[in-house]
């Protein structure tokens, strides 16, 4: 019996992305929808480059290389970015299975790639806690404080609104200022994942991997 169309539409699906990820491998060039702002031919865009790589790490990342089209943009996303997941009271593994919470639900799984285990590590998560995000609720790897807020995360992803009993279980644990604080990350991350998505933003790979 022949495939459904459906079935044929995921596996041509497949072998487009595998296609772009092995290009990508090969020839270290970006099969993004949208092409990557080269840093050598925009001179006028040296100091904003400049500040992108002090705060992150020397890097210039695929996803500022495609917001520098529009360079307020990208650097608003570099602040909004910077502010939700390093000047807030929240503790790291609480950012961090925030924002891998909100990669799986969107389907983006470059978030996964990057933060597992290069930011989860840091903050003392396992991989196995990492890997048990898909399904956390079925599982017991995660304290009241951390299923509260990964509560939350899947109401405002999924249903925008949320219930008053899922808002209700998070004030025995984080007060009102780190509640506001997760719930910029949070939208922050809604935010990231879907930009990655939409327009199709490659990884970074390292020179020479």
């Amino acid at each position: 019996m022949g495939q459904s169309g459906e079935g044929v539409r995921r596996e041509a699906g497949l072998a487009r992305r595998l296609h772009a990820a092995n290009n990508l491998l090969l020839t270290g060039k970006s099969m993004a929808r949208i092409s990557l702002i080269e840093e050598k031919d925009h001179p006028e865009l040296r100091e904003l480059i400049a500040k992108i790589r002090g705060d992150r790490g020397g890097r210039l990342l695929n996803i500022y290389e495609t917001l520098l089209h529009s360079p307020a943009l990208a650097m608003a996303f570099l602040e909004q970015v910077t502010a939700v997941r390093w000047k807030t009271e929240l503790d790291g593994q609480t950012r961090e299975i925030v924002i891998i919470r909100v990669g799986i639900l969107n389907r983006v799984e470059y978030v996964f790639k990057a933060h597992v285990p290069a930011y989860t590590a840091q903050e003392g998560l396992t991989r196995e806690q990492c890997d048990a995000l898909a399904d956390w609720r079925n599982c017991t790897l995660f304290d009241e404080r951390q299923r509260a807020a990964l509560a939350y995360t899947d109401a405002m992803t999924r249903d925008i609104q949320v219930p008053d009993a899922v808002y209700a279980e998070l004030r025995p644990h984080f007060n009102e200022r780190q509640i506001v604080e997760l719930t910029v990350l949070i939208g922050t991350y809604n935010m990231h994942t879907r930009v990655l998505q939409a327009l199709e933003i490659d990884p970074t790979i390292p020179r020479g991997a």
